[in-house]
């Protein structure tokens, strides 16, 4: 049995935990995989009308990608076969027919930033800090970008990905990325009442909305994909993200050596 990804339900909805806390919940291939399923079960399932997704702890949301696993890719096939594997996982939130909301713990950062974005409302505290700091870790960013620049501007989304900034949770309502900020203590149970609303809602309204948002974005979703097969084959062709993430550690174990 996979715990990385819990599944609980208040009421008709379904809350969905991410369960990594020793690694801010940052989420590997298998994680990934396990959420993406249950996505897929709840969505299928009559018991649920909406979905909350929060992380374990009070510190993540989720780190995103576990450097740990891309650290060691050893070719560009590698990382055009990993980048591929992303297309299931996204599919799996934007292809829900019931509401889903994010209830932002904490950080949410790289791809768990992206993953934030693909949900419908998102409720957070001033320390629930997001960005797309991939290029630190040598990572181009290819859906990050597509995500940030229809909701927050171009400018801003070159501003973001180039330097890898990260923005507090009072930033990000300021610009429409948190459209609930709360005390931290409240983050889970504002997230539920908003779920517990949209859940009241006709169904079959509800199924048709996401669907229309779903088409109307799906073009360029699939052009990221394809393009992103490119830029992620020459990327870890290069040797510069596994570099960088190893650089990353290496800095890491010395700050904790040092403390």
């Amino acid at each position: 049995m996979n715990e990385t990804v819990l599944l609980s339900n208040i009421g008709s909805t379904a809350v969905i935990t991410l369960n990594r806390p020793e690694k801010l919940n940052a989420w590997d291939t298998p994680m990934r995989k396990a959420l993406a399923e249950m996505l897929g079960e709840v969505n299928a399932s009559g018991e649920f009308r909406s979905v909350v997704i929060t992380g374990s702890g009070d510190r993540a949301f989720s780190a995103g990608q576990d450097l740990d696993e891309t650290m060691h890719f050893s070719s560009g096939d590698e990382g055009q076969n990993w980048f591929l594997t992303w297309r299931d996982f996204y599919d799996s939130v934007r292809n829900l027919d019931k509401p889903c909301i994010a209830a932002l713990n904490g950080v949410a950062a790289g791809s768990a930033f992206q993953f934030a974005m693909l949900t419908d409302i998102r409720v957070g505290h001033a320390n629930s800090h997001m960005g797309q700091p991939e290029i630190n870790s040598g990572i181009a960013s290819v859906l990050g970008p597509l995500l940030m620049a229809p909701r927050i501007g171009l400018s801003q989304t070159i501003e973001l990905t180039l330097t890898g900034r990260m923005m507090d949770g009072v930033e990000c309502e300021t610009i429409g990325l948190i459209q609930h900020l709360v005390d931290q203590g409240q983050v889970t149970e504002v997230a539920l009442e908003i779920a517990e609303d949209l859940g009241k809602k006709p169904p079959v309204a509800m199924r048709l909305n996401r669907q229309r948002f779903r088409e109307m974005t799906q073009p360029a979703f699939d052009e990221a994909f394809s393009s992103g097969m490119k830029i992620q084959k020459e990327a870890f062709a290069s040797g510069e993200p596994q570099a960088a993430m190893k650089e990353f550690f290496e800095q890491r174990k010395k700050k904790k050596e040092s403390s």
